[in-house]
Formats: C-alpha cells, sequence, structure tokens
C-alpha cells in the first residue's frame, strides 16, 4: 500500500540493485559474494596510524565545511599527476562521492531538468535524478569497449537539451576507460552545446592502461565541468567516508551550501587519514593496483576458458560478461547461480536497461575466493548449458 505521505521522488526509486543481491548472501547458506566494490585490502597502516593520531590530538571537532585547507591542497597537487588543474578553493570533500553525486545534483536541478546518464551505469546517477524532481535521458555504451555512440549522444543532447551529462570512468560497472579519441570527441560536443558535463572519476587511481584521459583535463571547457571522485578504493576506506568535488566558483558556491546542509563536514578523522594517504601511501596504492590486475586476468581467463563472451576491463575492479546464451534473464541467470552454485554476482539489469544480458562479477577479493568462486561457476555451467 503506498503511503500518501511520502514524497513522489522517495516513492520513484528502489533499493539498488547491488545491495539487493548483497543481502541475499546471509541467507544462503555457504554463498561466497562478489557483488560489493570492497577492496580486501587493510587500509595502509599509515592511514590508521595518522587517524588514531587525529583522535589522541583531539582532533574531532568540525573541520571547515570546505574540508581541512592540507588535504585540499594535497588534492590539488594529485590530481595535477593527472594533467588535472584545480585549486585548493575549488574543491569541497564530502563524506564519500555519494554524497558529492547528491550534492552536485542538487546544485544543478530543478524539478523536470533532464539529465543524460550513461546506460549501464553506477545506479545513484538514475536515483538521485528521479529523488530531486529531474527526468532521465540515457545514451548507451555499446560494443566490446562500451563506448558512446556520438551520433545518438547528439541527438539527445540537440533534441532533449538536457541541463547536465554524467560521465563515468574507469566505469562501473563495465571496467571501461576513456579513450583519447573519445575524450576529443566529448571536449568539442561539450564546448559547442549548452551542457555540463558532471565526470565521476572514483576509480582514477585504478586504470591500468598508460595514458588516463578525462574531459576534466581541458582547461577551455573548465567553467562547463564537474568532478566526483574519493578514496573509497584508493586507500581501501570504503567506511570512512571520504569523498571530494572539483569545480570552479561558479558552481562551488553553491555546492557548499548544499554540503554545508547535508553534512556539515566530512568525517574530521578520515580526513587526516585521507591526508597522510596522499602523502606518503602511494606504494600501497600500487601495490593494490597491481593486485587487482592479476585478479582481473585470472577471473578474465577464466571466463573466457567456460566461454563466457567477456571483455577485459582497463580499470577499476570489475568485469561485465554476457549471460545472453543461457536462455534466462540476468536476474534469473544470477538466481539461479546464487542458490545452485552458491557464488553471488549482480545482474547487469540492476545497472540499466543495457545491462541486461550481462552480469558484474567484483573482482576486489582475495584470489582464494576468486578461485573457488570460479570453480563453483564452472562446474555449474558445465551442468547447465
Amino acid at each position: 500500500m503506498e503511503n500518501s505521505k511520502i514524497s513522489s521522488g522517495a516513492s520513484s526509486i528502489q533499493i539498488s540493485g547491488i545491495r539487493k543481491f548483497y543481502n541475499k548472501v546471509a541467507k544462503v547458506e555457504g554463498a561466497i559474494s562478489l557483488t560489493l566494490g570492497q577492496p580486501d585490502f587493510p587500509v595502509p597502516g599509515k592511514v590508521k596510524e595518522a587517524m588514531i593520531r587525529a583522535i589522541d590530538d583531539d582532533k574531532t571537532v568540525y573541520t571547515s565545511n570546505a574540508g581541512i585547507e592540507e588535504l585540499r591542497e594535497e588534492i590539488s597537487k594529485y590530481l595535477r599527476k593527472f594533467n588535472i588543474n584545480y585549486e585548493k578553493d575549488e574543491i569541497c570533500i564530502t563524506a564519500g562521492g555519494t554524497e558529492g553525486i547528491m550534492d552536485i545534483f542538487s546544485t544543478l536541478l530543478n524539478k523536470d531538468d533532464k539529465v543524460l546518464v550513461p546506460d549501464p551505469a553506477f545506479p545513484a546517477y538514475d536515483s538521485c535524478t528521479r529523488l530531486l524532481g529531474g527526468e532521465v535521458i540515457t545514451y548507451g555504451l555499446y560494443g566490446s569497449e562500451f563506448s558512446i555512440d556520438f551520433n545518438e549522444l547528439e541527438d539527445k543532447i540537440k533534441n532533449e537539451k538536457p541541463k547536465f551529462m554524467v560521465l563515468s570512468y574507469p566505469s562501473n560497472p563495465t571496467g571501461a576507460v576513456l579513450s583519447k579519441e573519445d575524450n576529443e570527441r566529448l571536449h568539442q560536443l561539450i564546448q559547442d552545446n549548452d551542457i555540463i558535463a558532471v565526470t565521476d572519476e572514483m576509480y582514477s587511481a585504478l586504470c591500468y592502461e598508460e595514458e588516463y584521459y578525462s574531459i576534466s583535463q581541458y582547461k577551455d571547457i573548465k567553467e562547463k565541468v564537474i568532478i566526483v571522485s574519493g578514496f573509497s578504493k584508493t586507500f581501501s576506506m570504503t567506511g570512512l567516508r571520504i569523498g571530494y568535488v572539483c569545480a570552479s566558483s561558479t558552481f562551488m558556491d553553491s555546492i557548499l551550501k548544499v554540503h554545508q546542509y547535508t553534512t556539515t563536514c566530512a568525517p574530521s578523522i578520515s580526513q587526516y587519514g585521507a591526508l597522510e594517504g596522499l602523502r606518503n601511501c602511494d606504494a600501497d596504492v600500487q601495490y593494490m593496483k597491481n593486485e587487482f590486475k592479476k585478479r582481473r586476468d585470472y577471473v578474465y581467463k577464466r571466463l573466457k576458458d567456460m566461454g563466457f563472451e567477456v571483455s577485459l576491463p582497463k580499470g577499476a575492479f570489475y568485469i561485465f560478461p554476457s549471460v545472453d546464451g543461457f536462455g534466462m534473464t540476468s536476474e534469473e541467470f544470477c538466481e539461479k547461480l546464487l542458490n545452485e552454485a552458491k557464488v553471488a554476482i549482480v545482474p547487469g539489469s540492476a545497472f540499466g536497461e543495457k545491462g541486461e544480458n550481462f552480469a558484474r562479477i567484483s573482482y576486489a577479493y582475495s584470489e582464494v575466493e576468486l578461485e573457488e568462486c570460479m570453480n563453483r561457476m564452472e562446474k555449474w555451467i558445465l551442468k547447465n548449458r
């Protein structure tokens, strides 16, 4: 029964399909979950020590709304390694990337404004738009590289007149990265049209290609680009909730107001932990990245050997095989895999209409768990093909 007191925005959204399948694992005895983007590595030791020091030094009070100045300065330096230029006053520290997304969307969206969202994509973009009364317009990602169809994108910008578009690279759920050519075409598109780009770069530290490309690297469209990112994956600190937003003052002044009333400030001790991570934990990040790459290669090979049609991810720690050949929906496939093989992965439909016929596997889990899950899947597939 519908509750008339609930807002239409809240009524229009659902619990994430990722969490839906994660929550089912506890009900299936002996099941192993490959559902969440939760690195199995501990927080780097120096980050832990910095947070303990912060507590011992009573740094548990409010920080400025934007976050401690030292961290914002360090993020500014860090981004320059990617050829991205924002000064400390153009950076706001948030309680994770998800709060950053909500702050940006709340700043930009009026009721019935249109937002271009990639499909497949992280569910928060769609849900935050609907929650705020906006209208979601999707643009598809196609082929083995999950690439943008620029003819489709240009048509939708021209005909639908969206206020902003969302970009997400490296991609959750596909593991795709932005190519140099597509980055150049996006630059031209944003330059030529009345549209803002919100680029989610949460997995920027986990790009396996030699070069990293982002729309935020172009200085001539800086006034039309907003970045959201964070350290949940970089320093394996998902529960410590530290993200950040970068934007020119045109947007940042208003983003800060929204942030002030949603969160006041990000957790103080987590800010000091992230600061230490940026200053002194490069080796830890590189080690985790190398291990994820090994796991990626292992899971990719096992899936190929099982007969899956699957692309090699170039970033993040997700792989997105096609389950089209099994004669069932992605949700049915994942339900049967969970209940019969005791392996939990996420149906592609959780990430949008074009995610149907795929499933997302997170390889952020240990080598032991990954091997056991691949063995279980292989046995199950031999019975079901």
